[in-house]
């Protein structure tokens, strides 16, 4: 579980050097530059205004590109090291908008506030790396360009009433719980419940023992919930990500992975075989459909698709076990 949330080769940003962080600067704004470029293709034909903000914005972040590149030649030459957002440990991402389309005006709004939120925190903490006071100062003044882009309803003439600050602070703190709660609690939930299927059901049918098969689930959602826990306490601390803090997330990640394995094993503490396995059955039904819930509460994924998609798979693992333990 450790490399699928870790991934190979990433290093932790306290570990770049200057020129290290000069190119990944220049690599994130080259490619924010284009989402925004695309933004403004999508919204051109129906908010033409709107478009020419997202155009400036592009060019904005091309004359940020043009400074960054000008400082790294200065300091350390023309080749600029290879080194892009997927090379960081922590580092935030960024969707292609043909991710998110259909486009619309408040969905792109809310995706550049967030790109703009992360530009920030990332400039930020690359001032407090540098030494150069030339590069210091250039990391700062580009903070504070980013940081005059979050409110962009006023740029976009969108009418902004003390009830919609209120609202927008009540949807920053929302979006600041499920990134620190809902998602690694949702992906623990999700690994526990479906990857315990199989070995829990295997050992039940090829034992027909309901306390060794507890035991064995026991272990395993024990043993998953330690290893996710650390898994995604480690592999990104927050700070660049705003994620929250990296004990919040394992905790969440390491109990709800712990509960999704043991939801379908403590019905083996019933002595009779067949009870406890009918028990368990039901208990994964109602984990798969809870899973399916969050994701659409919590994560925007349309009901049906989420219910085909984890119902499918919990399936097909149930299965599994089961032909494992009557083979």
């Amino acid at each position: 579980m450790f490399s699928r949330f870790l991934g190979p080769g990433r290093r932790d940003f306290s570990s770049l050097s200057e020129q290290e962080v000069l190119a990944l600067a220049i690599s994130s704004e080259e490619d924010d530059g284009r989402i925004y470029k695309a933004y403004a293709d999508g919204l051109r034909d129906q908010y033409p205004q709107s478009a020419k903000v997202f155009d400036d914005m592009a060019a904005e972040e091309n004359d940020h590109r043009r400074r960054l590149i000008e400082m790294h030649r200065a300091r350390f030459g023309e080749t600029i090291p290879l080194i892009r957002r997927e090379h960081v440990r922590g580092y935030y991402e960024r969707k292609p908008d043909w991710l998110v389309r259909p486009l619309g005006l408040e969905k792109v709004r809310a995706m550049a506030e967030e790109m703009e939120a992360q530009a920030y925190r990332f400039y930020l903490q690359a001032a407090k790396q540098a030494t150069d006071a030339g590069t210091r100062k250039l990391l700062g003044d580009l903070a504070l360009a980013e940081k005059g882009h979050e409110n962009l309803a006023r740029r976009l003439g969108i009418k902004h009433t003390p009830e919609d600050v209120q609202e927008e602070e009540q949807q920053t703190e929302r979006r600041q719980f499920i990134l620190t709660y809902i998602q690694p609690g949702l992906a623990g939930l999700m690994d526990g419940s479906v990857s315990t299927l199989a070995p829990i059901f295997a050992a039940a049918f090829a034992t027909q023992d309901t306390w060794q098969t507890f035991l064995v689930g026991l272990s395993a959602s024990v043993g998953a919930g330690i290893s996710m826990g650390f898994t995604e306490a480690a592999h990104d601390d927050g700070v660049l990500s705003g994620r929250g803090s990296p004990v919040k997330r394992g905790l969440a990640s390491g109990i709800m992975t712990a509960i999704g394995g043991l939801g379908h094993t403590l019905p083996y503490l019933i002595p009779q075989f067949w009870t406890a396995t009918g028990v368990a059955a039901a208990v994964v039904f109602v984990e798969l459909w809870a899973i399916a819930w969050i994701q659409n509460r919590y994560m925007d994924t349309p009901f049906l698709r989420a219910a085909f998609q984890v119902v499918l798979g919990g399936s097909l693992v149930f299965a599994a076990g089961i032909l494992i333990g009557n083979a």
